[in-house]
Protein backbone atom coordinates (compact mmCIF):
# COMPACT_ATOMS: atom_id res chain seq x y z
CA UNK A 1 0.00 0.00 0.00
CA UNK A 2 1.14 3.30 -0.90
CA UNK A 3 0.07 7.18 0.31
CA UNK A 4 -0.92 9.58 -2.77
CA UNK A 5 -0.34 12.34 -0.78
CA UNK A 6 -2.97 14.63 0.44
CA UNK A 7 -5.86 12.09 -0.56
CA UNK A 8 -4.77 9.25 1.70
CA UNK A 9 -4.62 5.59 0.76
CA UNK A 10 -5.31 3.61 -2.19
CA UNK A 11 -5.49 0.20 -3.17
CA UNK A 12 -4.17 -1.97 -6.50
CA UNK A 13 -6.75 -1.41 -8.92
CA UNK A 14 -8.39 -4.82 -10.42
CA UNK A 15 -8.30 -3.47 -13.81
CA UNK A 16 -7.05 -0.42 -15.99
CA UNK A 17 -8.61 2.69 -16.05
CA UNK A 18 -12.09 2.60 -16.97
CA UNK A 19 -11.98 4.01 -20.84
CA UNK A 20 -14.77 4.25 -23.80
CA UNK A 21 -15.49 0.52 -24.54
CA UNK A 22 -11.65 -0.10 -23.76
CA UNK A 23 -10.39 1.50 -26.51
CA UNK A 24 -8.19 4.30 -26.99
CA UNK A 25 -9.74 7.02 -29.30
CA UNK A 26 -7.63 10.32 -30.07
CA UNK A 27 -8.93 13.52 -28.42
CA UNK A 28 -10.21 16.47 -30.75
CA UNK A 29 -7.51 19.07 -31.29
CA UNK A 30 -8.00 21.42 -29.96
CA UNK A 31 -8.97 19.32 -26.51
CA UNK A 32 -11.91 20.38 -25.20
CA UNK A 33 -11.20 22.51 -21.76
CA UNK A 34 -11.77 20.25 -18.04
CA UNK A 35 -15.53 21.99 -17.44
CA UNK A 36 -14.01 23.92 -14.65
CA UNK A 37 -13.40 20.29 -12.81
CA UNK A 38 -9.46 20.43 -13.09
CA UNK A 39 -7.30 23.22 -12.95
CA UNK A 40 -3.73 22.99 -14.75
CA UNK A 41 -0.75 24.46 -12.27
CA UNK A 42 0.34 27.62 -12.63
CA UNK A 43 3.48 27.31 -12.63
CA UNK A 44 5.83 23.92 -13.98
CA UNK A 45 8.29 22.32 -11.32
CA UNK A 46 10.20 24.06 -8.81
CA UNK A 47 7.11 23.78 -6.33
CA UNK A 48 6.84 20.86 -5.09
CA UNK A 49 8.80 19.50 -1.99
CA UNK A 50 12.07 21.76 -2.69
CA UNK A 51 13.21 19.88 -5.85
CA UNK A 52 15.53 21.18 -8.03
CA UNK A 53 14.14 21.26 -11.47
CA UNK A 54 16.15 22.88 -14.56
CA UNK A 55 14.04 24.46 -17.85
CA UNK A 56 14.75 22.01 -20.83
CA UNK A 57 16.99 23.28 -23.78
CA UNK A 58 15.54 25.44 -26.11
CA UNK A 59 14.39 23.51 -29.01
CA UNK A 60 17.55 22.73 -31.82
CA UNK A 61 16.82 23.78 -35.30
CA UNK A 62 14.75 21.40 -37.10
CA UNK A 63 15.33 20.12 -40.47
CA UNK A 64 16.85 17.06 -39.76
CA UNK A 65 14.39 14.00 -40.91
CA UNK A 66 10.85 13.95 -42.67
CA UNK A 67 8.24 11.68 -41.73
CA UNK A 68 5.04 10.53 -44.10
CA UNK A 69 4.24 6.87 -43.73
CA UNK A 70 7.38 5.56 -42.19
CA UNK A 71 10.81 7.15 -41.10
CA UNK A 72 13.92 7.92 -43.28
CA UNK A 73 17.41 7.36 -42.89
CA UNK A 74 19.53 10.43 -42.20
CA UNK A 75 23.27 10.83 -43.02
CA UNK A 76 24.42 9.30 -39.87
CA UNK A 77 26.00 5.84 -39.94
CA UNK A 78 23.94 3.10 -37.47
CA UNK A 79 25.45 -0.10 -36.23
CA UNK A 80 24.46 -2.90 -38.19
CA UNK A 81 24.22 -5.94 -35.78
CA UNK A 82 24.77 -9.44 -37.39
CA UNK A 83 21.68 -11.12 -39.01
CA UNK A 84 21.82 -13.70 -36.83
CA UNK A 85 22.17 -11.94 -33.04
CA UNK A 86 21.60 -14.59 -30.01
CA UNK A 87 18.44 -14.49 -28.01
CA UNK A 88 18.62 -14.54 -24.16
CA UNK A 89 18.92 -17.62 -22.31
CA UNK A 90 15.70 -19.22 -21.09
CA UNK A 91 17.37 -20.22 -17.67
CA UNK A 92 18.19 -18.90 -14.35
CA UNK A 93 21.48 -17.13 -14.27
CA UNK A 94 23.77 -16.23 -11.61
CA UNK A 95 26.15 -13.54 -10.96
CA UNK A 96 29.69 -14.94 -9.48
CA UNK A 97 30.71 -14.20 -5.77
CA UNK A 98 26.85 -13.46 -4.82
CA UNK A 99 23.82 -15.60 -4.09
CA UNK A 100 21.63 -13.45 -6.34
CA UNK A 101 20.35 -15.19 -9.39
CA UNK A 102 17.96 -13.35 -12.37
CA UNK A 103 16.20 -14.70 -15.50
CA UNK A 104 15.71 -12.68 -18.82
CA UNK A 105 12.44 -12.94 -20.57
CA UNK A 106 11.52 -14.41 -23.55
CA UNK A 107 9.00 -11.77 -24.02
CA UNK A 108 6.34 -14.02 -25.74
CA UNK A 109 3.84 -14.02 -22.69
CA UNK A 110 1.10 -11.20 -22.25
CA UNK A 111 1.81 -7.98 -23.05
CA UNK A 112 0.69 -4.42 -21.39
CA UNK A 113 1.92 -1.42 -21.44
CA UNK A 114 1.55 2.34 -19.59
CA UNK A 115 2.19 5.44 -21.76
CA UNK A 116 2.39 9.37 -20.15
CA UNK A 117 2.59 11.96 -21.93
CA UNK A 118 2.08 15.71 -20.11
CA UNK A 119 2.61 19.08 -21.90
CA UNK A 120 1.95 21.33 -19.23
CA UNK A 121 -0.85 23.29 -21.11
CA UNK A 122 -1.17 26.96 -20.13
CA UNK A 123 1.84 26.86 -17.47
CA UNK A 124 4.79 29.19 -17.77
CA UNK A 125 7.25 26.15 -18.55
CA UNK A 126 4.94 24.41 -21.37
CA UNK A 127 6.30 21.72 -23.37
CA UNK A 128 5.35 21.12 -26.77
CA UNK A 129 5.41 16.88 -27.85
CA UNK A 130 4.93 14.84 -24.97
CA UNK A 131 1.35 14.54 -25.66
CA UNK A 132 2.91 13.76 -29.53
CA UNK A 133 5.09 10.93 -27.92
CA UNK A 134 2.26 9.86 -26.19
CA UNK A 135 0.39 8.94 -29.62
CA UNK A 136 3.32 7.88 -31.24
CA UNK A 137 4.83 5.06 -28.64
CA UNK A 138 0.78 3.94 -28.91
CA UNK A 139 0.85 3.39 -32.56
CA UNK A 140 4.22 2.09 -32.74
CA UNK A 141 4.08 -0.70 -29.96
CA UNK A 142 0.58 -1.15 -31.51
CA UNK A 143 1.49 -1.82 -35.01
CA UNK A 144 5.36 -2.92 -34.61
CA UNK A 145 4.98 -5.21 -31.38
CA UNK A 146 1.29 -6.32 -31.13
CA UNK A 147 0.19 -4.80 -28.35
CA UNK A 148 -3.47 -4.67 -28.42
CA UNK A 149 -4.88 -1.48 -27.53
CA UNK A 150 -7.27 -2.76 -24.72
CA UNK A 151 -3.92 -3.48 -22.96
CA UNK A 152 -2.80 -0.35 -23.09
CA UNK A 153 -3.57 2.83 -20.33
CA UNK A 154 -2.47 6.25 -22.02
CA UNK A 155 -2.54 8.93 -19.65
CA UNK A 156 -2.45 12.83 -21.44
CA UNK A 157 -3.52 15.97 -19.90
CA UNK A 158 -6.05 16.66 -23.02
CA UNK A 159 -8.63 14.55 -21.78
CA UNK A 160 -11.94 15.47 -20.90
CA UNK A 161 -11.88 11.69 -18.93
CA UNK A 162 -10.53 12.57 -15.26
CA UNK A 163 -9.45 8.96 -15.09
CA UNK A 164 -7.49 9.31 -17.90
CA UNK A 165 -5.60 12.46 -16.97
CA UNK A 166 -2.22 12.30 -15.84
CA UNK A 167 -2.63 13.20 -11.81
CA UNK A 168 -0.34 11.48 -9.26
CA UNK A 169 -2.58 9.35 -8.32
CA UNK A 170 -3.94 8.21 -11.50
CA UNK A 171 -0.39 7.87 -12.30
CA UNK A 172 0.12 5.35 -8.94
CA UNK A 173 -2.81 3.45 -9.88
CA UNK A 174 -1.77 2.83 -13.40
CA UNK A 175 1.38 1.46 -12.28
CA UNK A 176 0.08 -0.90 -10.00
CA UNK A 177 -2.20 -2.16 -12.63
CA UNK A 178 0.71 -2.45 -15.25
CA UNK A 179 2.37 -5.02 -13.03
CA UNK A 180 -0.38 -6.90 -10.99
CA UNK A 181 -0.65 -10.24 -11.59
CA UNK A 182 3.06 -10.54 -14.20
CA UNK A 183 3.89 -13.43 -15.31
CA UNK A 184 7.80 -15.03 -16.65
CA UNK A 185 7.90 -14.05 -20.07
CA UNK A 186 5.15 -11.15 -19.93
CA UNK A 187 6.43 -7.79 -21.57
CA UNK A 188 5.37 -4.60 -19.85
CA UNK A 189 6.00 -1.60 -21.57
CA UNK A 190 6.56 1.95 -19.98
CA UNK A 191 7.18 5.39 -21.24
CA UNK A 192 7.01 8.81 -19.76
CA UNK A 193 7.08 11.87 -21.42
CA UNK A 194 6.97 14.82 -19.09
CA UNK A 195 9.12 17.44 -16.62
CA UNK A 196 11.66 15.14 -14.61
CA UNK A 197 13.75 16.97 -11.51
CA UNK A 198 15.73 16.16 -8.60
CA UNK A 199 15.33 16.46 -4.50
CA UNK A 200 17.50 15.61 -1.44
CA UNK A 201 17.71 11.81 -0.87
CA UNK A 202 16.57 11.15 2.58
CA UNK A 203 17.35 7.31 2.75
CA UNK A 204 20.82 7.36 1.78
CA UNK A 205 19.86 5.18 -1.13
CA UNK A 206 21.75 7.79 -4.03
CA UNK A 207 24.91 7.55 -4.54
CA UNK A 208 25.06 11.30 -5.84
CA UNK A 209 22.83 12.01 -2.67
CA UNK A 210 19.86 13.19 -4.90
CA UNK A 211 16.66 11.47 -5.45
CA UNK A 212 15.06 11.57 -9.47
CA UNK A 213 11.82 12.88 -9.19
CA UNK A 214 8.79 13.17 -12.24
CA UNK A 215 6.27 15.26 -12.46
CA UNK A 216 2.11 14.90 -12.31
CA UNK A 217 0.09 17.60 -14.06
CA UNK A 218 -1.26 17.91 -10.65
CA UNK A 219 2.42 18.04 -8.85
CA UNK A 220 1.53 21.68 -6.95
CA UNK A 221 -1.29 19.90 -5.15
CA UNK A 222 -0.18 16.21 -4.84
CA UNK A 223 3.33 16.55 -4.99
CA UNK A 224 6.16 14.21 -7.64
CA UNK A 225 6.72 10.92 -7.60
CA UNK A 226 9.68 10.35 -6.08
CA UNK A 227 12.25 7.12 -7.83
CA UNK A 228 12.07 5.58 -4.75
CA UNK A 229 8.23 4.89 -4.47
CA UNK A 230 8.81 4.06 -8.60
CA UNK A 231 11.26 1.21 -7.82
CA UNK A 232 9.22 0.09 -4.81
CA UNK A 233 5.81 0.03 -6.95
CA UNK A 234 7.49 -0.89 -10.30
CA UNK A 235 10.77 -3.33 -9.92
CA UNK A 236 9.98 -5.12 -6.83
CA UNK A 237 7.33 -6.93 -7.23
CA UNK A 238 8.19 -8.33 -10.39
CA UNK A 239 9.15 -12.39 -10.71
CA UNK A 240 12.11 -13.91 -12.21
CA UNK A 241 11.53 -13.74 -15.94
CA UNK A 242 9.02 -10.94 -16.08
CA UNK A 243 10.11 -7.95 -18.73
CA UNK A 244 9.37 -4.42 -18.05
CA UNK A 245 10.92 -2.09 -20.38
CA UNK A 246 11.08 1.74 -19.32
CA UNK A 247 11.72 4.66 -22.04
CA UNK A 248 11.74 8.00 -20.05
CA UNK A 249 11.78 11.04 -22.42
CA UNK A 250 12.63 13.67 -19.21
CA UNK A 251 15.34 15.82 -17.67
CA UNK A 252 17.49 14.28 -14.76
CA UNK A 253 16.32 10.20 -15.63
CA UNK A 254 19.35 8.86 -15.21
CA UNK A 255 18.44 6.90 -12.59
CA UNK A 256 14.62 7.37 -12.62
CA UNK A 257 13.88 3.81 -12.05
CA UNK A 258 16.99 3.50 -9.59
CA UNK A 259 18.02 0.04 -11.53
CA UNK A 260 21.62 -0.49 -9.81
CA UNK A 261 23.67 -1.44 -13.43
CA UNK A 262 24.37 1.49 -16.15
CA UNK A 263 26.02 0.74 -19.32
CA UNK A 264 28.68 3.27 -21.25
CA UNK A 265 28.84 2.51 -25.05
CA UNK A 266 31.19 0.36 -24.71
CA UNK A 267 28.92 -1.90 -22.91
CA UNK A 268 30.58 -2.62 -19.55
CA UNK A 269 29.17 -1.32 -16.45
CA UNK A 270 30.12 2.59 -15.56
CA UNK A 271 31.11 3.50 -12.19
CA UNK A 272 29.76 6.69 -10.62
CA UNK A 273 31.53 9.85 -11.45
CA UNK A 274 32.38 11.51 -7.93
CA UNK A 275 33.25 14.71 -10.11
CA UNK A 276 29.96 14.97 -12.61
CA UNK A 277 28.08 17.74 -10.76
CA UNK A 278 31.01 19.83 -9.77
CA UNK A 279 31.53 21.64 -13.00
CA UNK A 280 29.07 24.33 -12.38
CA UNK A 281 29.60 24.97 -8.55
CA UNK A 282 33.70 24.79 -10.00
CA UNK A 283 33.18 27.36 -12.58
CA UNK A 284 31.01 30.03 -9.48
CA UNK A 285 34.27 29.14 -7.14
CA UNK A 286 36.38 30.85 -10.17
CA UNK A 287 34.04 33.76 -11.00
CA UNK A 288 33.39 34.49 -7.04
CA UNK A 289 37.07 34.44 -6.80
CA UNK A 290 37.75 36.80 -9.86
CA UNK A 291 35.09 39.74 -8.75
CA UNK A 292 35.52 39.41 -5.20
CA UNK A 293 32.58 37.62 -4.30
CA UNK A 294 33.34 35.70 -1.17
CA UNK A 295 29.99 35.05 -0.41
CA UNK A 296 28.93 32.80 -3.50
CA UNK A 297 32.67 31.66 -3.88
CA UNK A 298 32.07 29.50 -0.04
CA UNK A 299 28.61 28.55 -1.22
CA UNK A 300 29.90 26.46 -4.00
CA UNK A 301 32.80 25.49 -2.67
CA UNK A 302 30.29 24.06 0.07
CA UNK A 303 28.76 22.40 -2.45
CA UNK A 304 31.22 20.67 -3.99
CA UNK A 305 32.16 19.21 -0.63
CA UNK A 306 28.79 18.24 -0.22
CA UNK A 307 28.76 16.42 -3.22
CA UNK A 308 32.12 14.40 -2.96
CA UNK A 309 31.56 13.41 0.71
CA UNK A 310 27.56 12.25 -0.71
CA UNK A 311 29.59 10.05 -3.25
CA UNK A 312 32.47 8.86 -1.34
CA UNK A 313 31.16 8.44 2.36
CA UNK A 314 27.50 8.63 2.11
CA UNK A 315 25.38 6.44 4.28
CA UNK A 316 25.90 3.48 2.35
CA UNK A 317 27.89 1.71 0.09
CA UNK A 318 27.61 1.15 -3.47
CA UNK A 319 27.77 -2.48 -3.00
CA UNK A 320 24.91 -1.83 -0.42
CA UNK A 321 22.75 -0.15 -2.81
CA UNK A 322 23.36 -2.43 -5.37
CA UNK A 323 21.82 -5.22 -3.37
CA UNK A 324 18.66 -2.89 -1.97
CA UNK A 325 18.50 -2.16 -5.49
CA UNK A 326 19.08 -5.47 -7.44
CA UNK A 327 15.84 -7.34 -8.82
CA UNK A 328 15.90 -11.53 -10.49
CA UNK A 329 13.12 -9.82 -12.77
CA UNK A 330 14.28 -8.38 -16.37
CA UNK A 331 13.91 -4.80 -15.77
CA UNK A 332 15.37 -2.20 -19.07
CA UNK A 333 15.06 1.06 -18.68
CA UNK A 334 16.02 3.64 -21.82
CA UNK A 335 16.11 7.53 -20.13
CA UNK A 336 16.79 10.40 -22.60
CA UNK A 337 18.85 12.29 -20.37
CA UNK A 338 21.52 11.38 -17.25
CA UNK A 339 20.64 12.87 -14.01
CA UNK A 340 22.83 15.68 -14.39
CA UNK A 341 21.30 16.68 -17.96
CA UNK A 342 18.12 17.92 -19.42
CA UNK A 343 16.29 16.83 -22.25
CA UNK A 344 14.98 18.81 -25.47
CA UNK A 345 11.79 19.45 -26.65
CA UNK A 346 12.51 19.09 -30.09
CA UNK A 347 10.73 19.18 -33.60
CA UNK A 348 10.86 16.36 -35.75
CA UNK A 349 9.30 15.30 -38.68
CA UNK A 350 7.16 18.40 -38.93
CA UNK A 351 6.09 17.93 -35.03
CA UNK A 352 6.62 18.56 -32.06
CA UNK A 353 8.27 15.89 -30.03
CA UNK A 354 10.51 14.43 -27.43
CA UNK A 355 14.23 13.46 -28.54
CA UNK A 356 14.50 10.38 -26.71
CA UNK A 357 11.30 9.60 -27.79
CA UNK A 358 11.68 10.05 -31.33
CA UNK A 359 15.17 8.43 -31.82
CA UNK A 360 13.54 5.63 -30.02
CA UNK A 361 10.69 4.75 -32.79
CA UNK A 362 13.50 5.71 -35.68
CA UNK A 363 16.29 3.47 -34.94
CA UNK A 364 14.16 0.50 -34.11
CA UNK A 365 12.12 1.17 -37.19
CA UNK A 366 14.67 1.34 -39.65
CA UNK A 367 16.35 -1.97 -37.54
CA UNK A 368 14.56 -3.74 -35.89
CA UNK A 369 17.36 -6.38 -35.43
CA UNK A 370 19.05 -4.55 -32.49
CA UNK A 371 21.43 -5.34 -29.79
CA UNK A 372 21.22 -3.88 -26.09
CA UNK A 373 24.37 -2.11 -27.30
CA UNK A 374 23.50 -1.25 -31.01
CA UNK A 375 20.54 0.04 -30.10
CA UNK A 376 21.98 2.43 -27.04
CA UNK A 377 24.54 3.70 -29.71
CA UNK A 378 22.41 3.95 -32.90
CA UNK A 379 20.28 5.84 -30.95
CA UNK A 380 23.04 8.32 -29.61
CA UNK A 381 24.00 9.09 -33.09
CA UNK A 382 20.69 9.58 -34.13
CA UNK A 383 20.76 12.77 -31.58
CA UNK A 384 24.35 13.49 -32.16
CA UNK A 385 25.14 17.27 -33.14
CA UNK A 386 21.65 18.17 -32.64
CA UNK A 387 20.87 17.54 -28.60
CA UNK A 388 22.89 17.91 -26.13
CA UNK A 389 21.60 15.03 -23.60
CA UNK A 390 23.13 11.26 -24.02
CA UNK A 391 20.75 8.14 -23.90
CA UNK A 392 21.33 5.90 -20.92
CA UNK A 393 21.12 2.43 -20.83
CA UNK A 394 20.43 0.83 -17.18
CA UNK A 395 19.38 -2.69 -15.91
CA UNK A 396 17.74 -4.40 -12.74
CA UNK A 397 21.09 -7.28 -13.36
CA UNK A 398 23.98 -7.56 -15.09
CA UNK A 399 22.92 -8.04 -19.18
CA UNK A 400 24.89 -9.09 -22.05
CA UNK A 401 24.88 -5.91 -24.11
CA UNK A 402 25.64 -8.00 -27.22
CA UNK A 403 22.35 -10.39 -26.91
CA UNK A 404 19.03 -9.17 -29.06
CA UNK A 405 17.31 -6.83 -27.60
CA UNK A 406 13.20 -7.39 -27.23
CA UNK A 407 10.30 -6.21 -25.75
Amino acid sequence: MYSNGSQGRYTRPAAPPPGAGGRYHRPPVPPPGYGGEYHRPACPPPGAGGASYSRPAAPPPSGGYRSGDGLVEGPQRYDRPPANLPPPPSQMQSIQGTSNGYQYSMCNGKRKALIIGINYNGTQNQLRGCINDAHSIFNFLTSRYGCHPDDIVLLTDDQTDMVRVPTRNNMLRAMQWLVKDAQPNDSLFLHYSGHGGQTKDLDGDEVDGMDDVIYPVDFEVAGHIVDDDMHEILVKPLLPGVRLTALFDSCHSGTVLDLPYTYSTKGVIKEPNIWKDVGQDGLQVVMGYATGNTGAMFGSLGNIASSVRNRMGGSRSREEIIQMKFSPADVVMLSGSKDNQTSADANEGGQAAGAMSYSFIKVLSLQPQQTYLSLLNNMRAELAGKYTQRPQLSSSHPIDVNLQFIM
